[in-house]
């Protein structure tokens, strides 16, 4: 009875340490002060750079959420999130930035290309 107990127990709290699906995760806070010393097409090579960052880290992500299930599915383990294959800050700090360097490029009056409007 006790180790039906403890296999209940395991089972939940690998299921809740699962990797979260870039979507799912939050946007840190970045402040756009950061950013507004910088010119607008400056801000636009920033930005294009930092949209290209946090595609590849929600990729990571994305894969680390799918091997976790699968994982979980199989062993009842989530393999990426225990080897450390959970990039949920990365992507977070990621968009974050993506957030500050659009809202200073707005406050700025920047077109997408990079100049004024």
């Amino acid at each position: 009875m006790k180790f039906r107990h403890l296999v209940v127990a395991l089972a939940a709290a690998s299921i809740t340490s699962c990797a979260k699906r870039p979507d799912a995760i939050v946007p840190a806070d970045i402040p756009m002060a950061a950013y507004t010393g910088q010119s607008c097409a400056s801000l636009s090579t920033e930005l294009a750079k930092e949209k290209a960052a946090l595609h590849a880290v929600s990729k990571q992500q994305n894969d680390a959420a799918s091997g976790d299930a699968f994982g979980v599915f199989l062993i009842g383990v989530p393999m990426s999130s225990t080897f450390g294959g959970d990039k949920e800050g990365q992507v977070a700090v990621a968009k974050g930035k993506v957030q500050a360097i659009e809202n200073a490029m707005k406050s700025k009056g920047c077109g997408a290309t990079g100049g004024k409007i």
